[in-house]
């Protein structure tokens, strides 16, 4: 079993099955980010109820699925916020949908101005930033320190495997309460890391 050929032919394997997992949540984290658009539409368009209305859909929500922590009062706001931020341009709504939904936050609390904001989108999705970075990124001014040195090319927004964005949308809660994962997936995917350092701790014993 630890022949070379084998550990090619499972490293193939190994690769394509964890390509294929970012592929799966990088889609649900976009179909979860449209979702909070249109309910941000929705809060939007009843909002002369007050926030009576927004305290209530958040209390039948939450009676309707009780597994899902994205519909407190907070983030139903956010998603209100969301809509009339991208409402009239659905370029940067689908640019915006690749990133996680914290980092969405993020991104409308700490950076008003359009243009810089998107320079952050695509810095993020470039360099594969987690949200800790990105806050950290923009309370440094990245974005006048390297303003001036920044050089066209042809963006790709392809997320890289390894990356700590990838890690953040692999792991986006809202993404797994949408979906309904219970704690078992939490527990296998433990249990696969704790039998992967066991195997490689076996290949180099032997």
């Amino acid at each position: 079993m630890l022949d070379k050929s084998f550990q090619e032919i499972y490293n193939n394997i190994k690769n394509d099955v964890k390509s294929t997992q970012l592929k799966v949540m990088t889609n649900a984290n976009a179909d979860l980010v449209n979702l909070y658009y249109r309910i941000g539409k929705t809060i939007n368009e009843n909002y002369t109820w007050g926030n009576k209305f927004v305290e209530n859909l958040a209390l039948e929500l939450k009676l309707t699925f009780p597994n899902l922590k994205g519909f407190s009062v907070r983030n139903l706001n956010y998603m209100k916020a969301f809509y009339n931020e991208y409402k009239n341009d659905n370029e940067f709504l689908q640019l915006v949908a690749k990133l996680p939904w914290k980092h969405n936050i993020t991104l409308m609390q700490k950076v008003k101005d359009k243009n810089i904001r998107k320079w952050y989108i695509e810095k993020c999705l470039e360099e594969g930033w987690s949200d800790s970075i990105l806050v950290y990124q923009i309370d440094t001014d990245l974005y006048k320190r390297q303003v001036k040195n920044v050089k066209h090319n042809n963006f790709k927004v392809t997320l890289k495997e390894n990356s700590d964005l990838a890690n953040n949308i692999m792991k986006e809660p809202y993404v797994f309460d949408l979906i309904e994962l219970t704690e078992d997936y939490k527990e296998r995917e433990l249990e696969n890391k704790m039998l992967e350092r066991l195997k490689k701790c076996v290949i180099r014993i032997g």
